[in-house]
């Protein structure tokens, strides 16, 4: 969602576009939201992906604005991952689906959003791990994750036996070859990235 309103002034229907931002960047040395990929910063690349298939799209784990997009902060700022960050979304998202990417995710693909977004229920990539920065998340699923927050459960082990898993012969069927999840967190990583994704 564009800074000029405040959350849920808008008629949405379908999942809220949610970008993960609540990291410190020290790897990165500078904030990687801001870095340049392409000519244009992390954050922008991420908020047009995921417009492609959401009405808003906000920053989780930020304050005012981020490249002019709405930020609000972690409910519980002090855990480390993502699951604070996806508990927020899902109380704020008026019982709608969130459709959840990391700021350092500059190479996702339309296509492969469009497809999470079909799917029934919490849905997750999977290649050798759980894309938990890069799925959709039922309503339903909002107080095992808060209850993961408050316990520090880890993300992917709370959702791990309720989710639908997509693994790779299914997303690889969408067109997708990992770059969705890349994960751009060291100058090494961008580099790695601009040369296997442009």
């Amino acid at each position: 969602m564009r800074a000029d309103g405040p959350l849920g002034t808008q008629e949405a229907e379908g999942p809220l576009g949610v970008i993960l931002a609540g990291g410190g960047s020290t790897r990165m040395g500078v904030d990687k939201a801001l870095v340049d990929v392409a000519g244009d910063p992390m954050v922008g690349r991420v908020a047009r992906a995921l417009s492609t298939v959401c009405d808003e799209v906000l920053v989780v784990g930020r304050r005012g604005t981020l490249g002019g997009i709405l930020c609000i902060p972690d409910d519980h700022p002090d855990r480390l991952g993502p699951a604070a960050g996806v508990a927020t979304a899902l109380r704020v998202a008026d019982g709608r689906a969130v459709l959840v990417a990391a700021v350092d995710q500059p190479f996702l693909r339309a296509e492969t959003l469009r497809r999470l977004v079909t799917q029934d229920g919490t849905t997750v990539p999977r290649d050798d791990v759980l894309q938990i920065t890069c799925a959709l998340y039922d309503p339903e699923v909002a107080p095992v994750i808060a209850a993961a927050v408050v316990d520090g459960i880890p993300l992917w082990k709370a959702v791990k036996d309720s989710a639908r898993i997509i693994d790779e012969p299914e997303w690889r069927s969408w067109g997708e070859d990992g770059r969705s999840w890349f994960s751009v967190d060291t100058p090494e990583k961008l580099a790695e990235g601009m040369r296997l994704f442009g």
